[in-house]
């Protein structure tokens, strides 16, 4: 299966690796005590993360936490082998570079509980550049070391933080200095009043979208966007009779993405308006 494969350690561990994968293949990735980037040069491959499956296609990438076991790698293109570049995140390594404070996105996120652990990145034009870097580094091995490979590791952590995904992948890196598992009901508990789609509640739990509704019926006994609904309307009625927030504040707190959406929804439940229903409360 494996072609060609160059590799740079850093502190007796493997930091980058450049690998060209021979198809067909199928490989199943062992469980380890670290996060990896994956850039695809060349060709597109099919990985199995958990329950999902997600398709990296030449100049995409993923991040992927390995402390899971059955991450699957496999090629989809038998014709033509696949080239991708790999730079891994081993806590030990980043807590010695980083001797004094941790960066943001290798700290734990506030109010993030989840269990999420790969997240496909929205390369820009600064990643792409970094990949090419380092290409010239695996072309040029005599140019390398240990303050080099350093280097490169915090480059990569400074533009990873700076995409459209940086809250999804601190929540993936900070993982490894904490990496607590939650429960589902956990889950569901904590994100339950958060503007989050049910795409992202699943992807919270390493699920698809529908092993996540099955998951969420065994529980609850009722679908996901009844029962969240439900339970947003419920804290809103305390909300309208306990406070003097204005209702707009109201209907965000409780997770509603607009203020229409969330008065259709209250009369809908309550054949009332929100203010009406704070006017009824009042008035008792």
């Amino acid at each position: 299966m494996i072609g060609d494969h160059e590799r740079y350690d850093l502190f007796g561990k493997t930091l980058l690796e450049v690998l060209v994968l021979k198809p067909p293949f199928n490989y199943e990735m062992p469980a380890a005590e670290n996060a990896c980037f994956h850039y695809m040069l060349e060709n597109e491959m099919q990985y199995k993360i958990d329950e999902k499956e997600v398709s990296i296609a030449s100049n995409e990438s993923v991040l992927l936490n390995c402390r899971t076991v059955g991450n699957k790698m496999s090629s989809i293109n038998t014709a033509t082998k696949n080239k991708l570049v790999i730079v891994h995140f081993h806590p030990d390594i980043l807590k010695k570079i980083y001797d004094r404070e941790m960066p943001t996105l290798l700290q734990k996120p506030k109010n993030a509980i989840s269990n999420k652990t790969s997240e496909r990145i929205n390369n820009d034009f600064l990643i792409h550049k970094y990949i090419e870097g380092l290409l010239f580094y695996f072309e040029n091995p005599s140019l390398v070391n240990e303050d080099i490979l350093i280097l490169k590791l915090k480059e990569i952590i400074i533009l990873l933080s700076q995409t459209k995904n940086a809250e999804a992948i601190q929540m993936i890196l900070s993982q490894l200095f904490s990496p607590t598992i939650y429960s589902f009901k956990q889950i569901i508990a904590a994100n339950l009043f958060s503007a989050i789609t049910l795409d992202e509640l699943a992807d919270y739990c390493n699920l698809s979208l529908s092993s996540f509704k099955r998951e969420f019926a065994k529980h609850y006994n009722d679908t996901p966007a009844n029962y969240i609904k439900t339970k947003r309307l419920e804290k809103a009625t305390e909300l309208l009779t306990i406070s003097d927030k204005r209702i707009t504040d109201i209907a965000f707190e409780c997770g509603f993405n607009d203020l229409a959406n969330f008065t259709k929804s209250f009369h809908d439940k309550y054949s009332i308006t929100p203010s009406n229903y704070r006017l009824n409360q009042i008035a008792k």
